[in-house]
């Protein structure tokens, strides 16, 4: 169950990057850090990097599909456990964040994206970070 939670999860968030990818901007003013309340933001990715952020977020979600046995046709080669290990790092080091714009020890606070940060990116990060832990473990 917490499995497909968080599969359904990152393949709705791969389709968003997809969309943004493709020009959509529901969203996407809110998705990357501001350096200040005017909403200047601290980058700006292309398409070609946020159809990769969206093609990692795919993986991820057939890797916790394979290991939490929702696609039980595909056996869990050691290959799909460092992968899981892999994304348990990944998203608890985003949880952490930068101390600066991102995660739980971020020092600006007063943007549209800080705020979207502490009440959902984060809290997504941790989610996610737990649920691979947990199947890993416990699969």
């Amino acid at each position: 169950m917490i499995s497909g939670i968080s599969v359904f999860l990152l393949f709705c968030i791969g389709g968003l990057h997809v969309f943004w990818a493709f020009g959509g901007q529901w969203g996407s003013r809110v998705a990357i850090p501001a350096t200040s309340g005017l909403g200047e933001q601290t980058f700006k990715p292309g398409p070609i990097a946020t159809l990769i952020v969206a093609i990692l977020l795919f993986s991820s979600a057939l890797l916790l599909s394979i290991q939490g046995g929702l696609l039980p046709v595909l056996p869990s080669f050691p290959w799909v456990q460092w992968g899981c290990w892999l994304c348990v790092f990944v998203f608890g080091l985003r949880a952490i964040g930068d101390f600066k714009y991102v995660g739980l020890f971020k020092r600006v606070k007063q943007t549209r994206f800080a705020t979207y940060d502490t009440f959902l990116f984060t809290p997504l990060c941790l989610w996610l970070c737990f649920t691979f832990y947990f199947t890993l473990i416990y699969n």
